[in-house]
């Protein structure tokens, strides 16, 4: 049979979906398999096989856009699917697409021979560390409301909650500066549906910083089809999961989770399968799922992954945000309140919570300030609404000492970002957990009583002569 012969023909496009049949004798190109649409195109048309269906016909989801793709345009199944190359070092300091190609205008790389992304999938697998082998290491990040009440564990998996304007993508950004200025291990970064904007600034910001080479960064933008949001986050932890298995470890961030979602559902809606109640598709909770079972330690090497979550109208009960909660030891809970008092990180301890944050781990000094401080911040919380109507003046002496500390300690807390030195015109402060602890213990035991709240806000580390 000849190649012609075994070519598809595309019998419908419906936006990024495509429907290819193929010659009855030929059979069907496997799930996951690359075709080709062929004949005069501006630009390549890659497609994903995602369904057989009857009368030998492939449903695959574009990965790009369809403009020109017209009826009974010729296809052809690609030798490769989507790969990851196996030499990994050429790929140190490059910005990628979801495809593995370059979109930073600078040479390709070779990916014949590649290692097929959905190979990577297969090879995951739960392994259970022997025992006296589990080590827990702090990854300090210089932030004081997150190394004091929410430490990162190598390993781990943390997400960054807010809605929008809150402030994620700036304090990711921090974290990712602060992260691999000070500690080793190789960086990838997922931009998944987000702005071209933010992706700019991250690689200046990495150039600027001299951390391109050893980062990995894979876009699928918010201009960009479904299909290509959707494969970013595969193809970026199948990355990680490739230098896990040569035993490195890997940070790996990702802005943001919730368009992951939000890529699926769309291609769910034009694939025509029924929603959930919740207006999201029915195999929302399995793809989050295969998606973060992924991100795991092995013997001598993990991925510790750091996530953005959108909160779509600041609602914490939106059955995405839900379904993502499940899969992570630390969630970190943006409020839109504290970023009207411009309280950055606006990091709301209540509604926030960690596992890490256990004296096993920490140590009992650091575990008795950290409770400390919640404690306050609790009791500051309900004297609060008392203070909004009856003043503070009708507390008693106790209660307003606790509100007075709790003000010092959410000032003392704020922190300036290298990251955004270029909008506040402070400079950034990396401040050293003992530090932090140091004096938030000072603050507790009253000794910054005398001093001002305003003094407290937005510094480095407290000194009190």
């Amino acid at each position: 049979m000849t190649e012609e012969e075994r070519l598809g023909k595309v019998i419908a496009v419906y936006g990024s979906v495509v429907d290819v049949q193929f010659p009855l004798d030929t059979g069907l190109p496997e799930i996951k398999a690359l075709l080709k649409v062929l004949g005069n195109l501006e630009k390549e048309v890659l497609l994903h096989v995602v369904e057989h269906r009857t009368n030998n016909v492939c449903r695959c989801i574009a990965l790009g856009f369809t403009y020109g793709v017209g009826r009974n345009m010729p296809v052809r199944q690609e030798k490769q699917g989507l790969v990851i190359p196996r030499d990994i070092e050429a790929l140190y300091g490059r910005v990628l697409n979801a495809m593995i190609k370059p979109v930073d205008h600078k040479e390709g790389f070779d990916l014949t021979d590649g290692i097929p992304i959905t190979n990577m999938v297969a090879h995951s697998k739960l392994e259970v560390k022997p025992e006296g082998e589990s080590k827990i290491e702090i990854i300090q990040t210089g932030i004081k409301m997150i190394d004091l009440l929410f430490p990162l564990i190598k390993g781990s998996k943390s997400g960054l909650l807010g809605g929008a304007a809150c402030g994620k993508t700036i304090l990711i950004l921090e974290i990712i500066h602060n992260i691999i200025t000070y500690q080793s291990g190789t960086c990838i970064f997922a931009g998944v549906g987000e702005r071209i904007r933010e992706g700019n600034e991250l690689y200046y910001e990495f150039e600027r910083a001299d951390l391109l080479k050893r980062s990995i960064l894979i876009f699928g933008q918010m201009n960009e089809s479904p299909g290509m949001r959707f494969e970013a986050a595969n193809s970026a932890v199948a990355l990680a999961e490739y230098l896990l298995e040569q035993r490195k470890d890997v940070l790996f961030f990702m802005d943001n989770v919730f368009r992951f979602v939000q890529a699926g559902s769309e291609l769910s809606t034009l694939l025509g399968r029924i929603p959930s109640e919740g207006g999201y598709q029915a195999t929302l909770t399995s793809e989050i799922s295969q998606l973060h079972e992924r991100i795991r330690s092995e013997k001598g090497a993990s991925i510790t992954a750091i996530e953005a979550v959108y909160v779509p109208a600041d609602d914490l009960t939106d059955p995405a945000v839900v379904a993502i909660f499940a899969h992570m030891d630390s969630l970190i809970v943006l409020s839109r309140s504290l970023v009207q008092r411009g309280l950055y990180p606006a990091i709301d301890p209540l509604l926030s919570s960690a596992n890490s944050l256990s004296p096993a781990i920490v140590g009992r000094r650091h575990f008795d300030v950290a409770q400390e401080v919640i404690r306050h911040f609790r009791r500051y919380d309900e004297l609060e609404r008392i203070v909004s109507i009856i003043g503070k003046e009708e507390l008693s002496p106790e209660e307003r000492i606790i509100f007075d500390r709790a003000r010092k300690l959410q000032n003392f807390l704020a922190q300036p970002f290298f990251t955004a030195e270029v909008y506040t015109g402070k400079p950034g402060a990396y401040v050293a957990i003992e530090d932090t602890i140091s004096g938030c213990e000072k603050i507790v035991q009253g000794q910054a009583d005398k001093l001002d709240e305003s003094r407290l806000y937005s510094i480095g580390k407290l000194e009190i002569i």
